[in-house]
């Protein structure tokens, strides 16, 4: 039977007391509609970059993209397509969370690799378990530094990691916790041919998703990963001797450490904590230089004419007028002062 084993230190109980501040910040900051669709289209480019420049992926960020707004990139065709993959399964788990699934299963873990590698592996092997041995060996070397389970293994060891799963709920384990553990048995088991980290971090996604820490999908822990993956897969490596406690402070730590640098980006536009009411709960269309003037505004606290140019310079003050005036007919500023020394304030 899986039954992970690690010990609650200091630092995880750090790290998910920042996992929780941040989640309770994140959702209750209003924000308006533009900067929502910006903060997720933003998480979802970095997490296709991230999650597949780890392997090897020689794209980089503004190339990938560029591959997910269809435009035309010079590039190995495999990164192209893993880039459109790794963006295809997160749409997936996105769906399937939205659907509030209450069971994990086999199934559906298969189906996450079989778009992980579209076009990259032969149709024979996606979605299914490998029938061969394989080793992990160092890239500067060669010598071997891993070794997964034997196929004949895989299955049962799957079944079990399943029903643990599905067994284990947040009474038992934080989900934080549990996301890590998986992430780490996924990896380890290595149960295919290839693409075992995408699928592997993917799913770890969905778990999150899936343990109401979604944080708006405005996150992104394959860059984590990504900025020093030597220590990532030292980390991995490490736990695969059966402990898991060093590996669930370096994965808490990335968690608490994204979840934060989303809250302190949210923070910054939504410094207004009751724009939310004051809209109603409606989605409003903003320009971008009206999403400027906001954010101006709730940072400094109001906005003067003389500060049009520092906001906005590439446009008149006529238009930032006009701007200004739509934002107060929408009720979301106020003009304070009748005169040139007037002051914009959210309302």
């Amino acid at each position: 039977m899986f039954d992970p084993k690690f010990v609650i230190t200091n630092k995880i109980l750090r790290n998910i007391g920042i996992i929780e501040g941040a989640r309770e910040v994140i959702a209750d900051s209003p924000l308006l509609p533009l900067w929502e669709k910006q903060f997720r289209d933003e998480a979802m480019v970095r997490t296709a970059h991230h999650g597949t420049h780890i392997e090897g992926n020689q794209l980089n960020l503004s190339e990938a993209k560029d591959v997910l707004s269809g435009s035309p990139v010079i590039g190995r065709p495999r990164d192209v397509q893993e880039v459109i993959n790794y963006r295809r399964v997160i749409d997936v788990i996105e769906e399937e969370a939205e659907r509030g699934i209450s069971r994990l299963s086999e199934p559906l873990f298969k189906k996450l690799h079989k778009i992980v590698v579209e076009k990259i592996l032969d149709e024979s092997r996606a979605g299914e378990y490998r029938d061969k041995q394989v080793v992990i060996r160092n890239s500067e070397n060669g010598e071997i530094t891993f070794r997964p389970p034997r196929p004949e293994e895989i299955s049962f060891l799957m079944r079990e990691f399943f029903y643990w799963l599905n067994n284990t709920d947040e009474d038992a384990m934080h989900p934080i916790l549990k996301a890590g553990i998986a992430h780490h048995e996924l990896v380890r088991v290595h149960p295919f041919i290839d693409g075992n980290g995408r699928v592997a971090r993917a799913f770890t996604t969905l778990l999150m998703f899936l343990g109401k820490y979604d944080i708006r999908r405005f996150f992104s822990l394959e860059e984590y990963y990504d900025k020093d993956a030597i220590t990532y897969y030292t980390n991995l490596q490490k736990a695969s001797a059966g402990d898991l406690t060093s590996w669930l402070e370096y994965f808490t730590l990335g968690v608490s450490l994204e979840f934060d640098r989303v809250k302190i980006k949210v923070l910054k536009l939504s410094k207004d904590t009751q724009l939310k009411k004051k809209l109603g709960g409606k989605q409003v269309y903003l320009t971008e230089r009206q999403t400027k003037l906001i954010e101006y505004i709730q940072n400094i606290g109001y906005l003067q004419n003389q500060q049009f140019g520092e906001v906005v310079p590439e446009v008149s003050e006529d238009t930032v007028l006009r701007d200004l005036t739509d934002l107060i007919d929408k009720g979301i500023i106020k003009k304070v002062g009748k005169t040139k020394a007037s002051r914009y304030e959210m309302v």
